[in-house]
Order: C-alpha cells, then sequence, then structure tokens
C-alpha cells in the first residue's frame, strides 16, 4: 500500500471525537477513525485516546481505521476500585476487539501499552496481524529484585504512603498539580516546547473525576505482570519497536532484547528505530518522525 499524505499538518491537535461501551458495567472511552486495516492503540499510564490526537488523523487518512480506547481507571472510562491488573486490561481489550473490530488488527502501544499490546500478540495471535511498541515497559510495577536494597526500602515506604487514607489523597493531590505535571514531562520529554498547556489538561482533568486517588493507588500496588523476555518467544507477528533514546524512565538499555531480535531476525520480522533526542512517548514528542515510520512499517505487513 502506498501512501501520499503530509506528515507535518499533525502538529496542531485534532479534535477526536469519543464514544462509550459498557464493559462488565463499566463505561469504556474509545474514539474510531478512518476505515481499512484496523488499528488498536493504547496509551501509558496517566495518559488517554487524547495523548494519540497527533496520531490517529494521519494513520486514518492513510487508509487505516484506527481505534484507540482509554483503559479501564484512565481517561474518561469509568474508575472503580478494584484490583488493577495488566490481565484485567488484556481481558477488556480482547472483549473490545470481540465486540467493534472482529478481524487481525495491529496493536500499537506506548509504556504500559506497549506491554499489554506484546501480551495480545503473544496471548490472542489469532485477533493480532502485528505489533508497535513505543518505548516498552517491562511490568506494570517494578519487581523487588528489579531494585537496590535502598531503593527497594523507599518503594516499599512509598506504597504504605499512597495507600493510607490519610496522606493518600494529600500525596495524590501534590502529584497531579499542573506545575508539577509539567516538571515531569519535562524530565521525560527532550524538547520541553512539547509539553503544551493541552498535555497538561489531557493528564490533569481525569485526576479530577471521583475515584481517580482510588484508582491510582491500587494501580501503583498492583503486580508488575509477565515479563517481555517471556512472552516475546510466543510472538510470531510482525513486530515493529520504536524508542526515544533520551527516556529516562524506561532507558534505552532496557530494550537490548528487542534490539538483538532485530539483528538476529533474518526474515525482518522484528524491526528496531532508535530516535535520538526523544524520551518516553515518541508518538507524542516527535509525531512527525513515528507517523513516518508506523506507515512506512505498516505498507509492509
Amino acid at each position: 500500500m502506498t501512501t501520499q499524505i503530509s506528515l507535518s499538518s499533525v502538529r496542531s491537535s485534532a479534535s477526536l471525537e469519543t464514544r462509550f461501551w459498557t464493559w462488565q458495567g463499566h463505561q469504556i472511552c474509545y474514539t474510531v477513525l478512518g476505515s481499512g486495516q484496523p488499528l488498536v492503540l493504547i496509551h501509558g499510564f496517566g495518559a488517554s485516546v487524547h495523548h494519540w490526537r497527533q496520531n490517529i488523523p494521519v494513520l486514518a487518512a492513510g487508509g487505516y481505521q484506527v481505534f484507540a480506547i482509554d483503559l479501564l481507571g484512565f481517561g474518561k472510562s469509568d474508575k472503580p476500585l478494584l484490583n488493577y491488573t495488566v490481565e484485567l486490561w488484556e481481558e477488556l481489550l480482547t472483549d473490545f476487539w470481540q465486540a467493534h473490530i472482529q478481524e487481525p488488527a495491529v496493536f500499537v502501544g506506548n509504556s504500559i501499552g506497549a506491554l499489554l499490546s506484546l501480551m495480545m500478540l503473544a496471548n490472542h495471535p489469532e485477533l493480532a496481524k502485528g505489533g508497535v511498541l513505543l518505548n516498552a515497559a517491562g511490568g506494570l510495577n517494578h519487581r523487588p529484585e528489579e531494585l537496590n536494597p535502598p531503593l527497594r526500602l523507599m518503594m516499599g515506604a512509598f506504597t504504605k504512603l499512597v495507600t493510607s487514607d490519610w496522606l493518600g489523597p494529600f500525596l495524590f493531590n501534590q502529584i497531579r498539580r499542573k506545575p508539577r505535571l509539567r516538571r515531569t514531562l519535562q524530565q521525560v520529554y527532550c524538547d520541553r516546547t512539547a509539553v503544551t498547556d493541552e498535555l497538561i489538561e489531557l493528564i490533569y482533568e481525569p485526576s479530577c473525576d471521583p475515584g481517580a486517588q482510588k484508582v491510582f493507588a491500587a494501580i501503583l500496588t498492583a503486580p508488575p505482570g509477565p515479563k517481555p523476555d517471556d512472552l516475546l518467544p510466543n510472538v510470531t507477528q510482525p513486530l515493529l519497536v520504536i524508542w526515544g533514546e533520551a527516556d529516562p524512565w524506561t532507558p534505552i538499555a532496557g530494550a537490548r532484547i528487542y534490539q538483538d531480535l532485530a539483528t538476529k531476525s533474518s526474515s525482518s520480522r522484528v524491526k528496531f528505530v532508535p530516535i535520538p533526542n526523544t524520551g518516553h512517548c515518541p508518538h507524542d514528542e516527535r509525531p512527525e518522525v513515528v507517523n513516518a515510520e508506523l506507515l512506512q512499517w505498516l505498507a509492509t505487513l
């Protein structure tokens, strides 16, 4: 498939029409645009469908039907107090595919969304034609063995604070303040001009919803989920891995497993694309680069 569209016009935000779907008694927000091969975009921690606002219109114009979903607990989706796990979201994505797509899709995810995409490819191969991972997380949370003893002690103390009925809401309110959100994002976006008022607002607004603080605490103390190392042997579909090289949250050193696969893959099943001077969210920080890479790769499927 040959695509002739301008990739430089996506820096401004497009207005996304959102819809709602009832899943297990909860309202799930999603958006869909375009027609053709289905793509499913899965956001990372604290984000929503609107984090893909600079990608969805371009991908749809390129000849694809683009779905994006707010995971339960995030964005405009309901925020019930549950035991949140990546397996819960995996079930949500599987049921969403059954309700709205029903043909092999390409799963595209950032951070935790990338881990979920990998789970869909490995555990539900009949649903997935391929996968795109952007700065993939190794787990929903750190595993104790991944932390040195002082940091493990610090994280244990933080867990007690964030789940406290008294200190938890105070801590959450401090973390979600707009100036603090801006400072945090400026640490993980190399291009500070990409940290716009619009971006701050789309992350801040869902934090005002009833239940947001309890969900925040539940997710931060949830199990990490499966390791990518254990999932990858079960992935047979084509895989595009994009990595912002300057990401302090998921450093590119942790991408070695994907780089090795790309090097060893004689059939070019795995492609690895590093993006210099780019942080944790390359699709939002460098949308023109990511969109071009996505469309080029998708045309080979």
